[in-house]
Protein backbone atom coordinates (compact mmCIF):
# COMPACT_ATOMS: atom_id res chain seq x y z
CA UNK A 1 0.00 0.00 0.00
CA UNK A 2 1.19 3.74 -0.93
CA UNK A 3 2.05 6.18 1.86
CA UNK A 4 -0.08 8.52 2.37
CA UNK A 5 0.20 11.81 0.59
CA UNK A 6 0.77 14.27 3.42
CA UNK A 7 0.86 17.70 1.24
CA UNK A 8 -2.68 16.94 0.20
CA UNK A 9 -3.61 16.23 3.94
CA UNK A 10 -2.04 19.42 5.24
CA UNK A 11 -3.94 21.21 2.50
CA UNK A 12 -7.46 19.45 3.52
CA UNK A 13 -6.68 20.88 7.36
CA UNK A 14 -5.99 24.24 5.92
CA UNK A 15 -9.12 24.05 3.65
CA UNK A 16 -11.35 22.78 6.81
CA UNK A 17 -9.61 26.09 8.78
CA UNK A 18 -10.61 28.69 5.98
CA UNK A 19 -13.62 27.22 5.65
CA UNK A 20 -14.74 27.27 9.51
CA UNK A 21 -13.23 31.16 9.79
CA UNK A 22 -15.69 31.70 6.55
CA UNK A 23 -18.41 30.39 8.12
CA UNK A 24 -17.84 32.51 11.46
CA UNK A 25 -17.83 35.77 9.37
CA UNK A 26 -21.74 37.06 10.31
CA UNK A 27 -21.11 38.24 6.48
CA UNK A 28 -21.75 34.85 4.78
CA UNK A 29 -25.42 34.64 5.48
CA UNK A 30 -25.79 37.60 3.03
CA UNK A 31 -25.06 34.87 0.07
CA UNK A 32 -27.05 31.84 0.83
CA UNK A 33 -25.95 30.04 -2.17
CA UNK A 34 -22.58 30.58 -0.82
CA UNK A 35 -23.54 30.04 2.61
CA UNK A 36 -25.09 26.73 1.66
CA UNK A 37 -21.60 25.59 -0.10
CA UNK A 38 -19.86 26.34 2.73
CA UNK A 39 -21.70 24.65 5.43
CA UNK A 40 -21.46 21.73 2.61
CA UNK A 41 -17.91 21.47 2.50
CA UNK A 42 -17.41 22.42 5.81
CA UNK A 43 -19.53 18.70 6.36
CA UNK A 44 -17.63 16.69 3.84
CA UNK A 45 -13.99 17.89 5.48
CA UNK A 46 -15.01 17.55 9.19
CA UNK A 47 -15.03 13.71 9.30
CA UNK A 48 -11.73 13.75 7.01
CA UNK A 49 -9.56 15.79 9.03
CA UNK A 50 -11.51 14.01 12.36
CA UNK A 51 -9.64 10.90 10.86
CA UNK A 52 -6.07 12.59 10.04
CA UNK A 53 -6.09 14.08 13.85
CA UNK A 54 -6.60 10.62 15.07
CA UNK A 55 -4.02 9.05 12.50
CA UNK A 56 -1.73 11.21 14.00
CA UNK A 57 -2.11 10.53 17.12
CA UNK A 58 -1.95 7.48 16.62
CA UNK A 59 1.30 7.45 14.69
CA UNK A 60 2.75 10.12 17.99
CA UNK A 61 2.02 7.21 20.39
CA UNK A 62 3.75 4.66 17.96
CA UNK A 63 6.29 6.89 17.94
CA UNK A 64 6.90 7.04 21.92
CA UNK A 65 6.60 3.67 22.07
CA UNK A 66 9.97 3.02 19.87
CA UNK A 67 11.70 5.77 21.63
CA UNK A 68 11.31 3.85 25.04
CA UNK A 69 12.23 0.69 23.17
CA UNK A 70 15.28 2.55 21.83
CA UNK A 71 16.29 3.02 25.60
CA UNK A 72 15.17 -0.29 27.24
CA UNK A 73 14.60 -2.60 24.29
CA UNK A 74 14.56 -5.98 26.70
CA UNK A 75 11.53 -4.72 28.70
CA UNK A 76 8.70 -6.95 27.02
CA UNK A 77 5.34 -4.61 28.08
CA UNK A 78 7.61 -2.19 25.88
CA UNK A 79 7.56 -4.67 23.32
CA UNK A 80 3.59 -5.19 23.79
CA UNK A 81 2.77 -1.50 23.89
CA UNK A 82 4.41 -0.98 20.35
CA UNK A 83 2.99 -4.18 18.90
CA UNK A 84 -0.78 -2.06 20.00
CA UNK A 85 0.14 1.48 18.72
CA UNK A 86 1.35 -0.41 15.16
CA UNK A 87 -2.14 -2.04 15.31
CA UNK A 88 -3.66 1.34 16.28
CA UNK A 89 -1.71 3.20 13.60
CA UNK A 90 -2.89 0.50 11.00
CA UNK A 91 -6.67 0.76 11.83
CA UNK A 92 -6.42 4.74 11.77
CA UNK A 93 -4.72 4.44 8.50
CA UNK A 94 -7.47 2.22 6.87
CA UNK A 95 -10.09 4.36 8.48
CA UNK A 96 -8.35 7.49 6.99
CA UNK A 97 -8.22 5.86 3.43
CA UNK A 98 -11.58 4.82 3.81
CA UNK A 99 -12.70 8.59 4.30
CA UNK A 100 -10.28 9.62 1.55
CA UNK A 101 -12.04 7.75 -0.92
CA UNK A 102 -14.19 9.86 -3.77
CA UNK A 103 -17.60 8.91 -2.68
CA UNK A 104 -20.26 7.97 -5.66
CA UNK A 105 -22.53 11.08 -6.34
CA UNK A 106 -24.65 8.57 -8.14
CA UNK A 107 -25.25 6.00 -4.98
CA UNK A 108 -28.85 5.29 -4.27
CA UNK A 109 -30.07 6.41 -6.93
CA UNK A 110 -32.76 4.60 -9.34
CA UNK A 111 -31.01 2.50 -11.69
CA UNK A 112 -32.59 2.09 -15.11
CA UNK A 113 -31.07 -0.91 -16.84
CA UNK A 114 -31.70 -2.14 -20.64
CA UNK A 115 -30.80 -5.41 -21.62
CA UNK A 116 -31.01 -6.42 -25.38
CA UNK A 117 -30.19 -9.01 -27.92
CA UNK A 118 -27.33 -7.80 -30.15
CA UNK A 119 -25.52 -10.16 -32.88
CA UNK A 120 -26.49 -13.83 -32.96
CA UNK A 121 -30.19 -13.30 -34.35
CA UNK A 122 -32.32 -15.00 -32.27
CA UNK A 123 -30.13 -16.79 -29.85
CA UNK A 124 -29.24 -13.35 -28.84
CA UNK A 125 -32.27 -12.38 -28.21
CA UNK A 126 -32.84 -15.94 -26.22
CA UNK A 127 -29.88 -15.15 -24.07
CA UNK A 128 -30.72 -11.26 -23.40
CA UNK A 129 -33.92 -12.93 -21.65
CA UNK A 130 -31.59 -15.47 -19.39
CA UNK A 131 -29.74 -12.01 -18.87
CA UNK A 132 -33.19 -9.66 -17.54
CA UNK A 133 -34.43 -13.10 -15.80
CA UNK A 134 -31.03 -13.47 -13.76
CA UNK A 135 -30.72 -9.57 -13.06
CA UNK A 136 -34.49 -9.95 -11.99
CA UNK A 137 -33.57 -13.29 -9.55
CA UNK A 138 -30.16 -11.00 -8.19
CA UNK A 139 -32.73 -7.95 -7.26
CA UNK A 140 -35.12 -9.98 -5.78
CA UNK A 141 -31.78 -11.57 -3.26
CA UNK A 142 -31.04 -7.64 -2.55
CA UNK A 143 -34.46 -6.61 -2.21
CA UNK A 144 -34.23 -4.20 -4.72
CA UNK A 145 -37.80 -3.12 -6.52
CA UNK A 146 -37.65 -4.48 -10.03
CA UNK A 147 -39.70 -2.69 -12.31
CA UNK A 148 -40.23 -3.57 -16.00
CA UNK A 149 -40.96 -0.48 -18.15
CA UNK A 150 -41.03 -2.02 -21.99
CA UNK A 151 -40.17 -5.41 -22.86
CA UNK A 152 -40.35 -6.94 -26.47
CA UNK A 153 -40.39 -10.14 -27.27
CA UNK A 154 -39.60 -12.28 -30.43
CA UNK A 155 -41.02 -14.78 -31.88
CA UNK A 156 -39.25 -17.95 -29.91
CA UNK A 157 -39.62 -16.26 -26.91
CA UNK A 158 -36.49 -14.26 -26.55
CA UNK A 159 -35.84 -10.39 -25.72
CA UNK A 160 -35.10 -7.33 -28.25
CA UNK A 161 -34.87 -5.44 -25.61
CA UNK A 162 -36.17 -4.62 -22.50
CA UNK A 163 -36.11 -1.50 -20.06
CA UNK A 164 -36.38 -1.76 -16.13
CA UNK A 165 -35.97 0.09 -13.51
CA UNK A 166 -34.19 -1.29 -10.13
CA UNK A 167 -34.17 0.76 -6.74
CA UNK A 168 -32.91 -0.16 -3.41
CA UNK A 169 -29.59 -0.18 -1.38
CA UNK A 170 -26.37 -0.50 -3.28
CA UNK A 171 -28.45 -0.72 -6.95
CA UNK A 172 -26.90 1.18 -8.45
CA UNK A 173 -23.15 0.74 -6.96
CA UNK A 174 -23.48 -2.87 -8.38
CA UNK A 175 -25.58 -2.69 -11.47
CA UNK A 176 -23.06 -0.13 -12.90
CA UNK A 177 -20.67 -3.14 -13.48
CA UNK A 178 -23.25 -4.33 -15.81
CA UNK A 179 -22.86 -1.98 -18.76
CA UNK A 180 -21.46 -3.32 -21.86
CA UNK A 181 -21.35 -6.35 -24.08
CA UNK A 182 -22.25 -9.86 -22.83
CA UNK A 183 -20.75 -12.58 -24.76
CA UNK A 184 -22.57 -16.07 -24.92
CA UNK A 185 -20.61 -19.49 -26.10
CA UNK A 186 -23.07 -22.69 -26.44
CA UNK A 187 -25.47 -24.87 -28.39
CA UNK A 188 -28.45 -22.62 -29.68
CA UNK A 189 -31.49 -24.33 -29.54
CA UNK A 190 -31.63 -24.10 -33.74
CA UNK A 191 -28.69 -26.28 -33.98
CA UNK A 192 -29.01 -28.99 -35.76
CA UNK A 193 -25.41 -29.77 -35.81
CA UNK A 194 -24.64 -29.19 -31.98
CA UNK A 195 -22.22 -26.33 -32.82
CA UNK A 196 -21.32 -24.27 -30.24
CA UNK A 197 -22.42 -20.75 -31.41
CA UNK A 198 -21.17 -17.26 -29.84
CA UNK A 199 -23.57 -14.54 -29.35
CA UNK A 200 -24.05 -11.33 -27.46
CA UNK A 201 -26.34 -8.84 -25.84
CA UNK A 202 -25.59 -5.35 -24.24
CA UNK A 203 -26.48 -3.98 -20.68
CA UNK A 204 -26.76 -0.26 -20.47
CA UNK A 205 -27.33 1.21 -17.03
CA UNK A 206 -28.51 4.59 -16.63
CA UNK A 207 -28.88 7.16 -13.34
CA UNK A 208 -32.50 7.97 -13.08
CA UNK A 209 -32.63 11.57 -14.15
CA UNK A 210 -35.67 13.26 -12.59
CA UNK A 211 -37.04 16.55 -14.43
CA UNK A 212 -34.94 19.08 -12.10
CA UNK A 213 -31.80 17.37 -13.16
CA UNK A 214 -32.45 17.47 -17.24
CA UNK A 215 -35.18 20.17 -18.12
CA UNK A 216 -36.99 18.74 -21.18
CA UNK A 217 -38.47 21.99 -23.41
CA UNK A 218 -41.48 20.68 -25.31
CA UNK A 219 -40.88 22.57 -28.41
CA UNK A 220 -37.77 19.89 -28.70
CA UNK A 221 -40.00 17.34 -28.42
CA UNK A 222 -41.97 15.36 -31.23
CA UNK A 223 -44.62 13.19 -29.79
CA UNK A 224 -46.25 10.44 -31.88
CA UNK A 225 -48.55 8.37 -31.18
CA UNK A 226 -49.90 4.42 -32.53
CA UNK A 227 -51.17 1.26 -31.29
CA UNK A 228 -49.26 -0.96 -29.10
CA UNK A 229 -48.23 -4.64 -30.58
CA UNK A 230 -46.47 -7.70 -29.49
CA UNK A 231 -44.57 -10.55 -31.00
CA UNK A 232 -44.69 -10.91 -34.83
CA UNK A 233 -46.28 -7.05 -35.20
CA UNK A 234 -49.70 -8.00 -34.22
CA UNK A 235 -51.96 -5.10 -32.65
CA UNK A 236 -52.50 -5.69 -29.11
CA UNK A 237 -55.65 -3.02 -28.43
CA UNK A 238 -57.62 -0.45 -29.87
CA UNK A 239 -56.17 2.96 -29.02
CA UNK A 240 -53.40 4.69 -29.86
CA UNK A 241 -52.15 4.22 -26.26
CA UNK A 242 -48.16 3.43 -27.15
CA UNK A 243 -46.18 6.78 -27.55
CA UNK A 244 -42.57 7.42 -29.35
CA UNK A 245 -40.80 10.91 -28.29
CA UNK A 246 -37.96 12.04 -30.29
CA UNK A 247 -35.73 14.76 -29.20
CA UNK A 248 -34.97 16.96 -31.90
CA UNK A 249 -31.86 18.34 -31.14
CA UNK A 250 -30.00 14.90 -30.30
CA UNK A 251 -32.11 12.27 -32.11
CA UNK A 252 -32.75 10.27 -29.06
CA UNK A 253 -35.75 8.64 -29.78
CA UNK A 254 -37.61 6.68 -26.79
CA UNK A 255 -40.66 4.17 -27.25
CA UNK A 256 -42.82 2.89 -24.58
CA UNK A 257 -46.32 0.89 -25.25
CA UNK A 258 -46.37 -1.83 -22.42
CA UNK A 259 -49.00 0.34 -20.24
CA UNK A 260 -52.31 0.51 -21.49
CA UNK A 261 -52.52 4.42 -20.60
CA UNK A 262 -51.35 6.73 -23.13
CA UNK A 263 -50.33 9.27 -20.10
CA UNK A 264 -48.56 6.58 -18.51
CA UNK A 265 -46.36 5.07 -21.30
CA UNK A 266 -45.82 9.04 -21.92
CA UNK A 267 -44.37 9.36 -18.97
CA UNK A 268 -42.17 6.45 -18.37
CA UNK A 269 -40.91 7.31 -21.88
CA UNK A 270 -39.95 10.98 -20.76
CA UNK A 271 -38.21 9.13 -17.35
CA UNK A 272 -35.99 7.62 -19.65
CA UNK A 273 -35.57 10.14 -22.06
CA UNK A 274 -34.18 12.38 -19.20
CA UNK A 275 -31.84 9.37 -18.65
CA UNK A 276 -30.02 9.14 -21.85
CA UNK A 277 -29.66 12.71 -22.09
CA UNK A 278 -28.37 12.91 -18.77
CA UNK A 279 -25.85 9.83 -19.54
CA UNK A 280 -25.25 11.59 -22.99
CA UNK A 281 -23.87 15.64 -20.92
CA UNK A 282 -21.70 13.32 -18.32
CA UNK A 283 -20.12 11.29 -21.46
CA UNK A 284 -19.82 14.54 -22.97
CA UNK A 285 -17.92 16.27 -20.27
CA UNK A 286 -15.66 12.92 -19.61
CA UNK A 287 -15.09 13.43 -23.26
CA UNK A 288 -13.29 16.99 -22.91
CA UNK A 289 -11.67 16.37 -19.76
CA UNK A 290 -10.31 12.64 -20.09
CA UNK A 291 -10.38 12.37 -24.33
CA UNK A 292 -12.99 10.57 -26.07
CA UNK A 293 -14.31 7.15 -24.66
CA UNK A 294 -15.92 4.37 -26.05
CA UNK A 295 -19.32 4.59 -25.47
CA UNK A 296 -21.04 2.37 -22.50
CA UNK A 297 -22.08 -0.54 -24.67
CA UNK A 298 -20.22 -0.55 -27.15
CA UNK A 299 -21.47 -2.26 -30.84
CA UNK A 300 -22.74 -5.62 -29.16
CA UNK A 301 -20.15 -7.15 -31.77
CA UNK A 302 -18.54 -10.38 -30.68
CA UNK A 303 -15.07 -9.07 -30.98
CA UNK A 304 -16.04 -6.95 -27.82
CA UNK A 305 -17.05 -7.94 -24.29
CA UNK A 306 -17.19 -7.46 -20.80
CA UNK A 307 -17.93 -10.50 -19.81
CA UNK A 308 -18.25 -14.55 -21.77
CA UNK A 309 -20.92 -16.75 -19.98
CA UNK A 310 -19.52 -20.62 -21.48
CA UNK A 311 -22.29 -23.05 -21.16
CA UNK A 312 -20.10 -25.77 -22.11
CA UNK A 313 -17.08 -25.31 -19.78
CA UNK A 314 -19.90 -23.65 -17.02
CA UNK A 315 -17.45 -21.12 -17.20
CA UNK A 316 -18.11 -17.26 -16.50
CA UNK A 317 -15.16 -14.79 -17.15
CA UNK A 318 -15.27 -10.84 -16.24
CA UNK A 319 -12.56 -9.62 -18.52
CA UNK A 320 -12.14 -6.33 -16.71
CA UNK A 321 -10.96 -8.16 -13.79
CA UNK A 322 -9.91 -11.10 -15.20
CA UNK A 323 -11.72 -13.41 -12.96
CA UNK A 324 -13.04 -16.65 -13.70
CA UNK A 325 -15.38 -18.96 -12.32
CA UNK A 326 -17.13 -22.44 -13.13
CA UNK A 327 -20.61 -21.64 -11.66
CA UNK A 328 -22.29 -20.62 -14.61
CA UNK A 329 -25.29 -22.42 -13.51
CA UNK A 330 -25.03 -20.61 -10.00
CA UNK A 331 -24.31 -16.87 -11.46
CA UNK A 332 -27.29 -16.93 -13.94
CA UNK A 333 -29.49 -18.60 -11.11
CA UNK A 334 -29.28 -14.62 -9.51
CA UNK A 335 -25.70 -15.18 -7.25
CA UNK A 336 -24.29 -12.59 -9.31
CA UNK A 337 -22.47 -11.29 -6.03
CA UNK A 338 -19.59 -13.75 -6.37
CA UNK A 339 -18.72 -11.14 -9.48
CA UNK A 340 -20.00 -7.81 -8.49
CA UNK A 341 -18.06 -8.18 -4.99
CA UNK A 342 -15.12 -8.58 -7.09
CA UNK A 343 -15.19 -6.13 -9.26
CA UNK A 344 -16.48 -3.85 -6.27
CA UNK A 345 -13.56 -5.11 -5.12
CA UNK A 346 -11.06 -3.56 -7.29
CA UNK A 347 -12.64 -0.59 -7.89
CA UNK A 348 -12.34 0.46 -4.26
CA UNK A 349 -8.72 -0.30 -4.22
CA UNK A 350 -8.35 1.39 -7.38
CA UNK A 351 -10.33 4.29 -6.08
CA UNK A 352 -8.15 4.38 -2.74
CA UNK A 353 -4.52 4.38 -4.86
CA UNK A 354 -5.85 7.46 -6.98
CA UNK A 355 -7.35 9.24 -3.62
CA UNK A 356 -3.74 8.69 -1.16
Amino acid sequence: MSQLNTERLETMEREFADVGLRLADPAIYEDRERQVAMARRHSELEPIVASIEAWRAAQGELDAARELIAEDGSDPELAELAREATAAVTAAEEHLRAQLMPKDPDAGRPVLLEVRGAEGGEEANLFARELLDMYRTWAGGHGWRFEVLSADSSDMGGLTGAMVRVSGPDAWSRLKFEAGPHRVQRVPVTEAQGRVHTSSAVVTALVEADAVEVHLDPTELRVDTYRASGAGGQHVNKTESAVRITHEPTGLVVAMQDEKSQTQNRERAMVVLRSRLLALRRAEQAAETAGAKRAQGGGGGRSEKIRTYNYKENRVTDHRIGLTLYSLDRVLAGELDVVSDELLSDERARLLTEAT
